[in-house]
């Protein structure tokens, strides 16, 4: 019984820190991340147009900010349930959200007009908050049960 509270309370722990790690890079967002889109949509975005950016830099920018979250995500996950295959899995499916995030980001912010700011700020936050993992942990645990 000792043991098994002792596992839980480490779990417990690990599962902290990581989302501690993932509240930090929101809190410092601004300071770690190329975006000129943050201050955009904190304005008045729906009578504004696209602000300018360096795509390239844009680009690298977010996929750091997804490859963290998608890290600390993903040990969130194996904390969880420590189980290889599961956290693989679950690893195709964020490069595979990346790849159809990030296409459609692009997509909508270079060839497409103004009316599409709602699109694009909800791929934005897929892309830059950890909203999959807030989709993958109930569903996995549905799958489980």
């Amino acid at each position: 019984m000792l043991e098994k509270i002792k596992f839980n309370r480490n779990k417990v722990v690990a599962i902290a820190i990581l989302v501690f790690c993932l509240v930090s890079i929101r809190a410092l967002e601004d300071w770690l991340f190329y975006d000129p889109f943050s201050r955009y949509f904190k304005n008045d975005y729906l009578s504004s147009a696209f602000p300018k950016f360096d795509a390239l830099s844009l680009f690298l920018s977010m996929g750091l900010r997804f490859g963290l979250n998608s890290v600390f995500s993903l040990a969130i996950i194996w904390c969880l349930f420590k189980d290889w295959g599961l956290t693989k899995f679950a690893t195709v499916l964020y490069a595979f959200f990346f790849v159809l995030l990030i296409s459609a980001f692009f997509v909508l912010v270079l060839f497409s007009d103004q009316n599409n700011n709602f699109m694009v700020f909800y791929v934005r936050r897929f892309l830059i908050q950890p909203i999959l993992l807030l989709l993958f942990i109930p569903a996995i645990f549905i799958k489980r049960k």
